[in-house]
């Protein structure tokens, strides 16, 4: 019986020890450390230390470095590699960490307004009316159950890429009292429909019963442009129609320079709107091969220069990027681009691409006076911070004018196809 109650006593004792251990906030400083570390070449890693704990390399070779001060933990990374790092606390093993070293990488940074064309796949229905015909007024493209959104790809067999591709088949089937064969496009998938246009008596002409539309104009700003490829990432969201609220499917599309006109304040509840005209000349500098939630991308044919950071900057990935001051590159003048002022009010270190990673702050006088903050036009806007590009500005507070999303630009990069990670074949030893 006294052995049993000895055994408890050493039992709860032990239990104590290791809730202790446990909620030991030094201890959990360094638990908070991400079991992988991943930086670029010539960049450094720096934790804070509470407790003596020593760090050291499983492996001893060049590409990694530490450096040990009484506060702290400094991992320097020289060149590409790979490595472990192992913490010890008093002589006990409390965590080890991959280090991973990527090649070093560098884009330009963008902030010029641009002008956005896209042409859709298809044409795309934006609407329906009703045909006033002998018989009353009637809706062919409703009662053939196409819906607003719906793209239509192909009639009668024959491939559909422009509005003036339509009229003809229309006209024609009209005539000879036949339905169109319509192939649709859906989020659900593809679909096959039959549809008999009806003759508008009043203009004596056969209509679908159908509003559409082939492309969709307007602005943004410029991120990136990655100086070996030509690729490009600007607005950092995806365009969607005005009419119909859904991504707009692209088949291809253009950037043109863009020149701002004149600035619609932002104020609480009301976004605000840079106004903008494409350039005198439309003289394409891109194409438009993608439009996701994370932006538009394609490739340059011609030189975009911001006047203010035409050199390459290192990028910060999710994990790098810290709250604190910043700043974005942007256009509220004509074509001249100017460096703001911006606060980082919160960042979310991402394992997986995702939009709306940091939640940013417009401090710059200059720029609240003009803008009132971050208006429509504005996304895309490269945020730099520590002289790495972190990001773009994406959405506005309509509640809050002077804040606003960001993405990390690790995301944008990823969407570009731009392969930043290359990770090393050689496993630590």
């Amino acid at each position: 019986m006294r052995l049993e109650i000895i055994r408890k006593i050493i039992g709860g004792i032990l239990l104590v020890s290791l809730i202790s251990l446990i909620f030991f906030q030094p201890l959990q400083q360094y638990l908070s450390v991400p079991k992988t570390i991943t930086v670029f070449e010539g960049q450094d890693y720096t934790f804070q230390k509470a407790v003596p704990v020593s760090a050291s390399l499983v492996s001893h070779n060049s590409t990694i470095t530490l450096e040990q001060e009484k506060h702290s933990v400094s991992v320097k990374a020289s060149e590409k590699g790979k490595n472990e790092m192992l913490l010890e606390y008093a002589g006990i093993p409390i965590k080890k960490v991959d280090v991973h070293v990527l090649k070093d990488f560098r884009v330009i940074p963008g902030g010029q307004s641009i002008g956005v064309k896209l042409n859709t796949v298809g044409v795309l229905v934006v609407g329906h009316h009703l045909v006033n015909t002998s018989n009353g007024k009637k809706s062919p493209g409703e009662i053939a159950g196409i819906k607003v959104g719906d793209i239509i790809t192909e009639i009668n067999g024959n491939k559909i890429e422009k509005m003036t591709d339509v009229a003809p088949f229309v006209q024609a089937a009209g005539q000879d009292g036949k339905a169109l064969d319509m192939m649709i496009s859906r989020e659900s998938g593809k679909f096959k429909t039959k549809l008999t246009p009806l003759k508008d008596k009043e203009e004596n002409s056969y209509k679908l019963g159908l509003y559409i539309r082939d492309s969709a104009a307007g602005i943004g700003t410029m991120t990136f442009i990655h100086p070996q490829s030509k690729k490009y990432g600007a607005l950092g969201h995806v365009i969607s129609d005005m009419d119909t609220k859904k991504p707009i499917v692209v088949e291809d599309g253009q950037i043109v320079r863009s020149t701002v006109t004149s600035i619609e304040k932002g104020s609480n509840g009301d976004p605000g709107e840079k106004l903008a005209r494409f350039s005198s000349d439309r003289e394409i500098v891109g194409n438009i091969t993608k439009n996701s939630p994370f932006g538009i991308f394609g490739e340059l044919n011609k030189d975009l220069k911001n006047g203010v950071l035409d050199k390459p900057l290192p990028i910060a990935l999710s994990h790098q990027v810290k709250e604190g001051p910043a700043k974005i590159l942007t256009v509220v003048n004509n074509d001249k681009v100017e460096e703001f002022n911006i606060e980082i009010v919160s960042t979310i270190p991402q394992k997986f691409p995702a939009t709306k990673g940091m939640v940013i702050k417009v401090t710059d006088p200059k720029l609240l006076e003009k803008t009132g903050g971050i208006v429509q036009g504005m996304s895309g806007s490269p945020i730099i911070q520590d002289g790495k590009l972190v990001g773009a500005v994406t959405h506005v507070f309509v509640n809050d004018p002077t804040s606003g999303y960001g993405v990390h630009i690790e995301w944008m990069l990823n969407e570009a196809g731009i392969n930043i990670y290359d990770m090393p074949k050689n496993k630590a030893s």
